[in-house]
């Protein structure tokens, strides 16, 4: 089963069995003090360098978020994503929980993108896929519902079986949904990451579908959060997650590792061209 994302000029295809596509995260207020104050003050200036630095470190599609406070993202929302298709070529995932935004932002997207995100609850359901059905867009599930956020990945796995049925009925197919079982903070309950794993395997074996993960979400409030997020990605992408979003400046050379311990980089290829790529990159810094 392949999900399938495009910008005006590329085609990314996500699939079980190829190479890891890495999301960048970076254009994203959260955790972000100075973008977010300059995203309140209408700043967008620092989103076409967030965008630049991600494709040149291995991104191949890049979400793009303006959610932080006091923000108007009806018109910030469009204005970022159209700053970003000037400045690079990779396809886009429309990141927002307002639904309004979401389709202002779709009206200047080029090619087909991914939209982050529809949940199981009933009236998220109800105003998000409809727009996702209008533009033939691709969407993010996650699995959590009226109820909150499912304790057991077997009530997580129903939760993406009532989005894959309410996303049917609006034509909507399960090669357009990327279900998010959910990386909660291991700091919080030692059993997070387990309970996400064991979803995305459920998922698989059950629905067949892609997913992908929030990988930094894991390491919220440990110390050494990178060699925390590069031991998520590796149980993470081995589970069935072949589209986490994450920082490929800090984690492309990991998830080529892991492509390449899976068999899924055949002689190396990837896994060499990343390191040499990043060596280059480094030695122009200095």
């Amino acid at each position: 089963m392949q999900t399938n994302l495009k910008s005006a000029t590329q085609e990314v295809i996500i699939g079980p069995d190829l190479p890891t596509v890495i999301i960048g995260e970076r254009i994203n207020p959260t955790g972000r003090k100075v973008f977010s104050a300059e995203l309140q003050a209408g700043d967008l200036s620092r989103v076409a360098s967030d965008a630049l630095a991600q494709v040149e470190a291995g991104a191949a599609v890049l979400d793009v978020n303006v959610g932080a406070a006091g923000v108007d993202e009806v018109k910030l929302l469009p204005e970022a994503v159209r700053i970003v298709q000037d400045t690079v070529e990779v396809p886009i995932s429309i990141d927002s929980s307002n639904p309004q935004a979401l389709a202002a932002a779709l009206k200047v997207c080029q090619g087909r993108p991914l939209i982050n995100s529809v949940t199981g609850e009933r009236e998220r359901l109800a105003k998000v896929l409809p727009i996702v059905a209008e533009y033939g867009a691709a969407v993010i599930g996650l699995c959590m519902d009226d109820t909150g956020i499912p304790e057991t990945a077997e009530q997580r796995l129903a939760v993406a079986e009532k989005i894959l049925e309410a996303a049917h009925a609006l034509g909507i197919a399960t090669e357009d949904i990327l279900f998010d079982p959910l990386a909660m903070t291991v700091g919080a309950n030692h059993m997070a990451v387990q309970t996400t794993i064991m979803t995305a395997r459920l998922i698989r074996e059950k629905l067949g579908a892609n997913l992908t993960a929030g990988a930094s979400n894991a390491s919220h409030g440990m110390p050494d959060r990178e060699l925390l997020n590069t031991v998520f990605l590796a149980g993470f992408i081995q589970a069935g997650v072949n589209a986490p979003i994450c920082n490929p400046l800090k984690n492309v050379l990991a998830v080529r590792a892991i492509d390449l311990m899976l068999a899924r980089d055949e002689w190396g290829t990837n896994y060499i061209q990343t390191y040499r790529k990043l060596q280059k990159m480094q030695a122009q810094a200095t």
